[in-house]
């Protein structure tokens, strides 16, 4: 699973830029709210935990995620940028003004360079139309993700695309809080492992490579669609922090969990959760150790898990929770490295990010403009794996983007905006139905969640069909009579009528009825099947599976 360290689990770089949008968490920073921080810059796709920190643990964690957790986010590190040259009022792509003198208008821009706006913008330049990339930061830079690559991440990319794989793996050891291990290998890979900085810079050169162009150093500040600076009906203004005006006939958002662009469609957060995360270089034996095997552990706080990440030389440790437990948090990182046996290497990166996820009635666009990945709230509520959710919801958002941009009237333009929005929720938005009810069971009762996972086959199998791409978890519960049925009697199990656990989070009935198929339960499922192996768990092992 994907999560997308700086002595105070936080980058150095966390100052908000320019106003911040209502709506979002940066209106909460804006008004000295210590829970939130904003991010007005890439897409940040998290499979555990992504971005810049914002929460009440900042202040906590500044001291150190342990004793040897220092150093900060080095992003200065710069990479070749295709320079796009500026789009004004009355100027074109090269500062000449068109024959009649009309300001230039671009088809598409997106805004936010990550997974999410890069997928955007190669989906809508390799459709033929005029793409402009914005960028806040310079690439490459670093971004705080454990860099899983599952299959659907592998199934959503450009053709051609070479995955710089830092790891394949091929083993999982699970955890409940440091006990009860139990490794489960599977003969062909399961998914792999990536570092953000490379990643991201390819997927932009693939956007470049089919005809978008890019701009680094680009801080918006805010879109209209109405007033002065929009000439008409068919156009809208995406205005920069120097005060300068791009226009287009479609924007993409995808600008990051505190999105200006988000905060502007309106997109509504009900879920947040802190991660904390170190990269820890190691020696050659300890690395020798981990390679080709990740490890999940079910954590001491409800819907809390860490995880461990080989990439070479270097371990990924991370931990995440529901916001509002910073300095538990911090703590279970803390006991986790050293439980781990590794707080005596100091890390060369410490971060941490709050992970949004969406309300189920958040919208997905307004006017001609559109939200994806981030910036939309979209990820795995369970895992809050955020990588594979960008890189499909980008796109999605490009190739929708183009429509929108060929809409020659308001009508036409809500229309294919609706499009994109039944697209997302007819597919992601099932995926993210079906894991808040997996949260909200993982909230509820850990215990047997490691137990089904660990000793029952049919789980495993499961598990690695998803992480493999050949299935997806809404999917399995929607057709697989089995599977819903276990979901069914996990939900029985958590004692609570609402389905929503211990943090206050979990699930709707309309998110559940979401995830559920149309007709009656199948004949002949296992009703004993979770319940019958909620005491595997407690046994230590190795066991070679598919």
């Amino acid at each position: 699973m994907s999560s997308e360290h700086a002595g105070n689990a936080g980058p150095e770089n966390t100052e908000p830029e320019g106003a911040a949008p209502e709506g979002t968490g940066a209106e909460a920073a804006r008004d000295g709210d210590p829970d939130t921080v904003e991010d007005g810059g890439a897409d940040d796709a998290t499979d555990g935990a992504t971005g810049d920190v914002a929460d009440d643990a900042a202040s906590d964690v500044a001291g150190g995620v342990t004793g040897d957790v220092a150093g900060g986010v080095t992003g200065d590190a710069t990479g070749d940028v295709a320079g796009a040259a500026s789009v004004v009022a009355g100027e074109g792509p090269d500062g000449d003004t068109g024959a009649d003198g009309a300001a230039d208008v671009w088809d598409v821009v997106v805004v936010g360079a990550g997974p999410a706006g890069a997928s955007a913008a190669y989906a809508a330049a390799v459709a033929g139309r005029r793409v402009l990339l914005l960028e806040k930061s310079e690439l490459p830079r670093y971004k705080t993700c454990g860099g899983g690559i599952i299959g659907p991440s592998r199934d959503a990319l450009p053709p051609g695309f070479e995955l710089p794989l830092q790891d394949r793996v091929h083993a999982v050891t699970f955890s409940l809080e440091g006990r009860f291990a139990r490794t489960r290998r599977s003969r062909r890979m399961l998914f792999g492992l990536i570092n953000r900085p490379e990643f991201d810079a390819q997927l932009v050169q693939h956007a470049q490579k089919a005809g978008a162009e890019l701009r680094t150093g680009a801080t918006v500040t805010r879109v209209e669609q109405h007033g002065p600076s929009v000439p008409d009906r068919r156009t809208a203004a995406v205005v920069l922090a120097d005060g300068e005006t791009i226009l287009a006939r479609a924007v993409v958002g995808a600008d990051g969990s505190a999105s200006r662009i988000g905060a502007h469609v309106g997109v509504k957060m009900g879920q947040v959760d802190l991660g904390l995360e170190a990269e820890i270089p190691v020696p050659p034996s300890v690395a020798e150790d981990w390679k080709g095997r990740v490890l999940i552990d079910w954590g001491p706080m409800p819907g809390s898990y860490g995880w461990v990440f080989p990439k070479g030389d270097t371990l990924t440790v991370g931990v995440i929770s529901a916001r509002g437990e910073g300095a538990a948090t911090k703590r279970y990182l803390e006991d986790f490295v050293a439980r781990l046996g590794l707080a005596g290497f100091e890390p060369s990166i410490s971060s941490g990010h709050l992970t949004r996820c969406r309300t189920d009635d958040s919208p997905l666009s307004r006017g001609r403009v559109l939200v994806c990945g981030d910036a939309a709230g979209l990820l795995e509520p369970w895992t809050r794996e955020g990588i594979s959710y960008a890189l499909r919801s980008g796109r999605l958002a490009g190739e929708w983007a183009v429509r929108v941009a060929e809409a020659n009237d308001a009508v036409d333009a809500r229309r294919q905006a609706l499009n994109y929005a039944f697209a997302i929720k007819a597919g992601l938005g099932v995926e993210m139905a079906v894991g808040r009810r997996m949260l909200a069971v993982f909230e509820r009762r850990p215990g047997l969640l490691h137990a089904t996972l660990t000793g029952l086959r049919p789980a495993w199998n499961a598990f690695a069909d998803i992480t493999r791409g050949s299935a997806t978890l809404g999917g399995m519960v929607r057709s697989n009579g089995l599977a819903r049925r276990a979901l069914e009697l996990l939900d029985k199990r958590m004692d609570t009528s609402s389905g929503v656990g211990p943090a206050g989070r979990g699930v709707t009935a309309k998110e559940r009825d979401a995830s559920e198929p149309e007709g009656t339960d199948e004949p002949g499922a296992v009703r004993g099947t979770a319940e019958g192996a909620e005491g595997a768990g407690e046994t230590k092992g190795t066991e070679t599976g598919v």
